[in-house]
């Protein structure tokens, strides 16, 4: 069945061309359908296009379904062409004519936009719940691996002292960015669409109004064809946000590589942790973060992929839209699995206190000896040539103190600025309001009780909704 379907049937050939994956990739929508057509059939039934007593039994049923696929056993049949079309056959097979009602003021256009926002939403919230416990074994590694050298580099050159502590830090702070970048997708997102139809409004008097607030969203997309516009470019806006922090994760990953190899050794990880060679003996690879570097980089490849299918599409629905569909809901799939193994792997490092004794590193103390001559009345030219030419020759005897005082430097890491920076932006999501308004939607359906939805921080485990 489908929603559009008539009096005629449409070829086998175009159907499975058309379909592609949807029925698989729209059971990752299915929860947020139902939750979707529970807001709308209560502003159906305050507009008189439903009874009270119709309200009730699709509340009812529809809530038996969101049981049903939150225990996996809800499924799109092979004759089905969508999720929206699924669960409309299941209500009209338990309830009969009524189930019929369900479509009134609403296309499957804005149908399928208000899938994705909410499911968008929720992948949001489990997202920023598995940075948090990255940033937080950064910070503590950072502190606690503070004073423990390494070279920084430039030009893959050594270049001046870093620590294992300003390494994790700057990692840290840029996944307070990252969340910054992705709560102002979060807000952009968090507008309801549903009401634009199929981008051209309806002639009921939809209260738009209404299934915003039941929905938790903070706000709507008021002109209707920007709404459906919407599509493609909040796919678009939320991948660049999810991008920004899968760059953070494929850098440090780099990093990880590179200090984990032999002409570095500056960390390294238990056995079990690590892969071998089937020749070489002596390997331990570090196939996990090679991993990570490359899904990550594929994230970063998507908004690219966006921007070439949406790119010359006029205003309105074109079912081009349907190719971003596929690839955009797994990404946050593969986003958290880097998150998760990324945090794990990071409970086992082992640091490598002593690797500044290697005699090659000594050069990454000249700025330090040239400072000093500043310091003691020297200009800086003077010092940088007096430095540079001990070095030539062969005669520099290099001093291992370090004196960085400043903000963000060795000695001052600052890092309870970067934790506070961090707490406001988790406050700034403020997810307990979407949360509470779809609790409370779905707990009017038969006064049950239970949250669909916890505001509880990361307990070491993954987040459920």
């Amino acid at each position: 069945m489908k929603l559009w379907e008539k009096d005629f049937n449409i070829s086998k050939e175009i159907e499975l061309f058309t379909i592609g994956n949807d029925r698989d990739i729209d059971i990752k929508l299915a929860p947020f359908d139902v939750l979707g057509t529970l807001g709308h059939i209560r502003m159906l039934e305050a507009i008189g296009l439903l009874s009270k007593e119709e309200l009730i039994v699709l509340s009812t049923a529809l809530r038996k379904i969101f049981i049903s696929i939150k225990n996996g056993n809800f499924q799109i049949d092979n004759t089905v062409e969508d999720v929206h079309s699924q669960v409309e056959i299941i209500l009209i097979s338990f309830l009969g004519n009524v189930g019929m009602k369900i479509h009134s003021g609403r296309s499957r256009n804005d149908q399928v936009l208000l899938d994705l926002r909410l499911f968008i939403r929720n992948e949001i919230q489990k997202i920023v719940y598995y940075v948090n416990p990255l940033f937080d074994i950064m910070i503590h590694l950072s502190q606690y691996y503070k004073e423990v050298l390494i070279p920084g580099y430039t030009h893959y050159q050594v270049a001046m002292p870093s620590s294992f502590g300003l390494w994790l830090s700057a990692y840290a702070e840029s996944l307070s960015d990252d969340l910054l970048i992705l709560e102002a997708s979060y807000r952009v997102i968090n507008k309801n669409p549903l009401g634009s139809a199929a981008g051209y409004g309806s002639s009921f008097s939809l209260n738009r109004r209404m299934t915003t607030e039941l929905l938790g969203f903070e706000d709507m997309n008021f002109n209707v064809i920007y709404a459906q516009m919407g599509r493609g470019k909040i796919e678009r806006v939320v991948s660049n946000a999810l991008s920004s922090i899968s760059s953070t994760l494929s850098k440090f990953s780099q990093d990880v590589c590179l200090y984990m190899g032999y002409n570095f050794y500056f960390l390294y990880f238990p056995d079990h942790l690590t892969t071998g060679s089937s020749i070489m003996p002596h390997k331990k690879n570090p196939d996990v973060f090679e991993l990570i570097r490359g899904r990550c980089n594929h994230i970063n490849a998507f908004t690219n992929e966006i921007y070439m299918i949406t790119s010359n599409l006029s205003s309105g629905y074109h079912r081009d839209l349907q190719i971003i569909k596929e690839r955009f809901l797994p990404i946050f799939e593969v986003l958290k699995n880097c998150l998760f193994i990324t945090r794990y792997m990071l409970e086992h490092i082992i640091i490598n206190e002593n690797c500044m004794e290697d005699l090659r590193y000594s050069y990454v103390f000249s700025v330090e000896l040239v400072n000093k001559y500043v310091q003691e009345g020297m200009s800086f030219r003077e010092a940088y040539k007096k430095v540079g030419l001990a070095i030539q020759e062969g005669n520099f005897q290099y001093i291992k103190v370090i004196r960085h005082s400043h903000e963000g430097s060795l000695g001052n890491l600052c890092n309870d600025s970067i934790k506070k920076r961090m707490q406001k932006v988790l406050t700034a999501f403020n997810f307990s309001k979407s949360n509470e308004s779809i609790n409370l939607l779905f707990q009017r359906v038969g006064n049950t009780t239970g949250a669909l939805f916890d505001d509880k921080k990361w307990e070491g485990g993954d987040y459920e909704c």
